[in-house]
C-alpha cells in the first residue's frame, strides 16, 4: 500500500477507534446524542454514556485537560465515549447549553440527565465522576 494511502487511512481511521476522543459537530451531536430541533424533553440516543469536552484551541485550561481527556477516553473505551466539541467551530452547540467560558465537560448518562460542569477539574474528581455518575460505582470506603 502506498505511504500516502496508508496516511490517510489513519487519517480517516483514527477518529473511529473506541479509545479515541472523537470531535463532535452539532449535526452529529443530533444525529448521536439528543435532537433538541425535534424532541422536548432529554432524551439520550447513544447505548453507552459519554463526555462532551467543550474547548477551543487558544484555551488554556482547555490544553491542560486535554490529555487527561485522551487518558480516561484509554482508559474507559469499553464504557464510555468522549467526544470534544470546538466551540468556535459549533456555536449553535455551545449556545444551546449556555458555555460562556470554558472548558465544560458535559456528563452524559445512559438514564437521566446530563451534569455540565465548568473549569478544570483534577484528573481524579474526573475518575471519580465518571466512575459514580455514568457508571453507577460506589465509592470504596
Amino acid at each position: 500500500m502506498k505511504a500516502w494511502l496508508t496516511g490517510l487511512w489513519m487519517l480517516i481511521a483514527m477518529p473511529l477507534m473506541a479509545d479515541d476522543v472523537v470531535y463532535l459537530t452539532t449535526e452529529q451531536f443530533r444525529e448521536r446524542i439528543f435532537d433538541y430541533k425535534t424532541e422536548k424533553d432529554w432524551n439520550y440516543k447513544g447505548d453507552k454514556p459519554c463526555v462532551i469536552d467543550f474547548y477551543t484551541t487558544w484555551c488554556g485550561p482547555c490544553k491542560r485537560l486535554a490529555p487527561i481527556m485522551e487518558e480516561m477516553s484509554q482508559k474507559y473505551c469499553d464504557q464510555v465515549v468522549f467526544y470534544k466539541a470546538d466551540t468556535e467551530r459549533e456555536r449553535e452547540l455551545a449556545y444551546i447549553f449556555g458555555i460562556n467560558s470554558i472548558p465544560q465537560v458535559l456528563y452524559i448518562p445512559t438514564e437521566g440527565k446530563p451534569m455540565l460542569l465548568k473549569g478544570l477539574y483534577p484528573k481524579d474528581d474526573i475518575v471519580r465522576i465518571i466512575d459514580e455518575f455514568l457508571l453507577g460505582k460506589k465509592e470504596a470506603k
